[in-house]
């Protein structure tokens, strides 16, 4: 799982580079092309055209925030050993043999069902800066649940866990 914050500019750049020639030249063509062919009212060409280029700007602007945000993230002011962005975690509960295994990301990036979460979610306000072995406790909707922290893979590579845990 992990993150590799060069290779995620990387492929954010990649992607805004295709949208851009789009939005910049295949967009303008069909437009010009669809306008061709008579009244715009009633032209499904125009308006799916017009429709893609709204959304290919609003992309646009998402993707050139999140590569700002991920461009400004110091992995050397990251603390190794310590819960921070770009960690993978594992915790358990402690009323149950529940196990959950997510990689913090930004804001932007954060797709639970993915497994991907921001520090601003209740596991990760409950897990910022935390070591292995140490438990919390997290408010969720179906109250406050406690988790150990097993496992931890920080940006930097490095691995801990609680014996018996590897």
């Amino acid at each position: 799982m992990g993150i590799d914050i060069e290779k995620r500019k990387l492929e954010i750049r990649d992607e805004l580079d295709a949208l851009k020639h789009e939005f910049k030249v295949e967009l303008p063509l069909k437009i010009a092309e669809a306008r061709e062919h008579g009244d715009l009212k009633e032209n499904a060409d125009y308006h799916a055209a017009r429709e893609r280029q709204g959304f290919v700007q609003a992309k646009i602007a998402q993707l050139s925030d999140q590569l700002a945000k991920i461009a400004s993230v110091k992995i050397e002011e990251i603390p190794d050993g310590m819960v921070g962005f770009g960690s993978e975690v594992t915790i358990a509960d402690q009323d149950s043999s529940m196990r959950l295994t997510f990689v913090f990301v930004t804001e932007a990036e954060s797709n639970p069902t993915e497994n991907k979460i921001a520090f601003s979610t209740p596991y990760g306000q409950a897990l910022a800066y935390k070591k292995v072995g140490d438990v919390v406790e997290v408010t969720i909707p179906v109250g406050v649940k406690k988790f150990k922290l097993l496992k931890l893979k920080t940006i930097h590579g490095s691995e801990f866990s609680v014996e018996g845990e590897e």
